[in-house]
């Protein structure tokens, strides 16, 4: 067996013995947390593992990376593993291994959870300077397993010596997207662990001011449990109180996104595919503004 992936006391990647061992107290806190049920994990890797991950993640390529360039939001992905260091492979494995995600279920009093080896719409993310996400909740369902509900959130913040004066922290509001109750800061081997439903908003809104060479970068990953009847909904955007005129870019984008949604789940279009075109979009609609 794989030793970052037996439930041996210690492993290279996480510590599971001392995780699971501070249960239950991390599952209270993640079911009462305002605005929704989440938790931060500080120093959540191996100092070591963390360390190689900062030093393996990979640059910015147009072969290998989509990009997510429209109004809603501008940031870089990543979701082929074979294009990574080792150390973020065998950070993926954990993970999505059964101990890690039985320990999310046990956080969230969910059974059978399973994790999404595609990594639709997660892997590696990047912004760079000015760089945003407008506010929004996550798609509910899977697009190729029309059964998985998206239930839990997991991003790994991997940025070393990260300023607040960036910023890109990761705003949490409340369901009615009437006002921020709690910011996470995106420092590196800081964890943080959501619930995902229809009021679940979150974003990083306003452009970063990080230099030139500088990137905001995370692991994203999605669990789901199968159900028989899911809510389908494509990702929810939603404009901030005083965010004006801007609003109306940020509603036109949002179905326009819907119509790529649809396309998506009945024709396969890949996200590589619509990057383009959202890509091109942008580029006209910057020019003639």
């Amino acid at each position: 067996m794989n030793e970052t992936t037996t439930p041996a006391t210690r492993s290279p990647i996480l510590d599971f013995d001392r995780l699971e061992k501070e249960l239950p107290e991390p599952t209270s806190r993640y079911r009462s947390a305002q605005p929704y049920p989440h938790i931060v994990f500080d120093d959540f890797l191996e100092p070591a593992a963390c360390a190689a991950a900062v030093a393996e993640f990979p640059p910015l390529d147009p072969d290998q990376w989509s990009n997510y360039l429209h109004a809603n939001e501008r940031k870089y992905a990543n979701t082929d593993a074979e294009t990574w260091g080792s150390t973020l492979r065998q950070i993926l494995d954990v993970l999505n291994s059964p101990r890690f995600v039985e320990f999310v279920g046990n956080l969230m009093g969910v059974d059978s959870l399973i994790p999404d080896q595609s990594l639709e719409g997660g892997g590696l993310h990047q912004s760079t300077t000015g760089g945003f996400l407008n506010m929004h909740a996550d798609f509910t369902v899977h697009p190729r397993h029309r059964k998985w509900q998206r239930r839990a959130n997991l991003i790994l913040y991997l940025n070393d010596d990260w300023q607040p004066e960036y910023g890109g922290d990761l705003e949490l509001w409340d369901g009615d997207m009437q006002r921020c109750v709690e910011k996470v800061a995106p420092i590196a081997n800081r964890a943080l662990i959501f619930t995902t439903d229809g009021t679940s908003f979150h974003g990083h809104p306003e452009p970063m001011k990080c230099p030139e060479g500088v990137a905001r970068r995370s692991l994203a990953l999605y669990y789901f449990s199968v159900e028989e009847d899911p809510h389908v909904r494509s990702t929810e955007y939603r404009a901030r109180p005083g965010d004006g005129m801007h609003s109306l870019l940020i509603f036109a984008d949002k179905h326009l996104l819907r119509s790529y949604d649809w396309a998506k789940r009945r024709l396969g279009i890949s996200d590589q595919t619509a990057g383009k075109i959202l890509g091109f979009r942008d580029r006209f609609r910057r020019k003639h503004q």
